[in-house]
C-alpha cells in the first residue's frame, strides 16, 4: 500500500549508500576546489601541439642516435680514396666471395698497413651497414666525429699567432658541400669551421670522403644558436663577412681580408638567412661572367678563401 512505512525496504537503513543521503558527501566542496593552472598545450595528452612536440622529440632522439653511430664509407673508389687520405678508419668490411680487383687489393693492403681490422661479412650485412648504398662489396667504418666547442675554435685561432680566420656555415645541408668547404678551409689557412645545431649537414661518411681526410685535422664546432655565436665573436674583435650574390662589396675590394675574420656561407638555395645577414659587418660578392647566376656553395667558399689567403700573404711581405 502506498505510504506504508512498515513495508520491508520502505525506509533506508543507516549506513547504506543507496538512495538519497544527507549532505553531498563532499562532492560540492570538491567541485568548488580549483584544479590548478591549465597545463601548456604541448603537455596535454591528445592535443595537436602535444603530438607535434612528441614527434619532434622522437626525430631529435633519432638524429642523436644516428650521430653517435659509426659511419660507413661505401664503394671501392671512395674507400680507397679515404684510406689514401688517412681518414681514421676503424674497420674495413669486405663482402664474402667478392670479385676482387686492384682497388680491393689496395684497400686491403692499406688497411693492413694502418692496423685497421679487416672483416669478411655477408653481402646482406654490408647492405645493412651502408644503408643499402652502392658499396660494391667494400665498406670502411669511421668513428663518430668529435665536434669542438665554439669557444675552442677561438682559442685555437688566437694561439696560432696569426689573425683568426674562421668559417661558419648557415644552413648548408649537402654533406658533399660541407666536406669540400672543410677541405678548402684547411687548404687556405682557416683555423676552424662552425656549423649550426639545426638545418645543417654533419660530418657523415660522405663529408669525410669529400674532405679528403682534412676533416680529421680541421677543428669543427657546432653552435646552438649561430647568430648569437657570430655576435659573440664580433664582440671578441672578429669582423663578420657574409658571402652573398648581392654583397655590399665585391671580392676585389675586400679590405677586411687581413683583419681577424669569420666568413659566413649561406645555404645552397636561399643563401644567408635574414638574421645572419643583418649580423654581418659586410657582405661580399664574387664577380662572374654574364649568364652565370651563382656558384656552388663549396666552390664559392674556395674562391673567397683563396682571395683572403692571397691578401694575407701580400700583407705579410710588406
Amino acid at each position: 500500500m502506498a505510504g506504508n512505512s512498515q513495508r520491508r525496504g520502505a525506509i533506508r537503513k543507516e549506513g547504506t549508500k543507496k538512495g538519497q543521503v544527507k549532505g553531498s558527501g563532499g562532492q560540492v566542496r570538491k567541485g568548488l576546489e580549483g584544479k590548478g593552472p591549465t597545463p601548456p598545450a604541448k603537455a596535454r595528452p591528445g592535443h595537436p601541439a602535444q603530438r607535434r612536440a612528441a614527434a619532434a622529440a622522437k626525430r631529435e632522439k633519432t638524429r642523436e642516435q644516428k650521430a653517435e653511430a659509426p659511419e660507413v664509407i661505401a664503394g671501392r673508389n671512395p674507400v680507397v680514396e679515404a684510406l689514401r687520405a688517412d681518414v681514421p678508419g676503424t674497420a674495413l668490411y669486405v663482402a664474402i666471395n667478392i670479385d676482387a680487383d686492384d682497388r680491393v687489393n689496395e684497400a686491403v693492403r692499406m688497411a693492413a698497413d694502418k692496423g685497421i681490422s679487416i672483416l669478411e661479412i655477408p653481402r646482406e650485412e654490408l647492405d645493412r651497414k651502408t644503408g643499402r648504398a652502392m658499396h660494391q662489396g667494400l665498406g670502411l667504418q669511421v668513428p663518430p666525429f668529435e665536434y669542438e666547442h665554439p669557444d675552442d675554435l677561438m682559442r685555437i685561432a688566437r694561439d696560432s699567432g696569426e689573425p683568426p680566420l674562421l668559417v661558419a656555415l648557415d644552413g648548408v645541408t649537402d654533406p658533399r658541400n660541407l666536406g669540400a668547404v672543410i677541405r678548402s678551409a684547411a687548404a687556405f689557412g682557416a683555423h676552424g669551421v662552425l656549423l649550426p645545431g639545426r638545418r645543417s649537414a654533419g660530418i657523415t661518411a660522405v663529408a669525410w670522403r669529400t674532405s679528403a681526410g682534412t676533416a680529421a685535422k680541421m677543428p669543427v664546432a657546432i653552435a646552438t644558436n649561430l647568430n648569437r655565436q657570430l655576435k659573440s665573436w664580433a664582440q671578441d674583435g672578429l669582423m663578420v663577412v657574409g658571402l652573398d650574390a648581392d654583397g655590399s662589396v665585391d671580392i676585389d675590394s675586400l679590405e677586411l681580408a687581413t683583419d681577424p675574420l669569420v666568413i659566413v656561407l649561406g645555404s645552397e638555395g636561399r643563401g644567408l638567412s635574414r638574421l645572419v645577414g643583418e649580423t654581418c659587418d659586410a657582405t661580399v660578392s664574387i664577380p662572374m661572367a654574364a649568364g652565370v647566376e651563382s656558384l656552388n656553395a663549396s666552390v664559392a667558399a674556395g674562391v673567397l678563401l683563396a682571395e683572403v689567403a692571397r691578401r694575407r700573404r701580400l700583407a705579410g711581405r710588406i
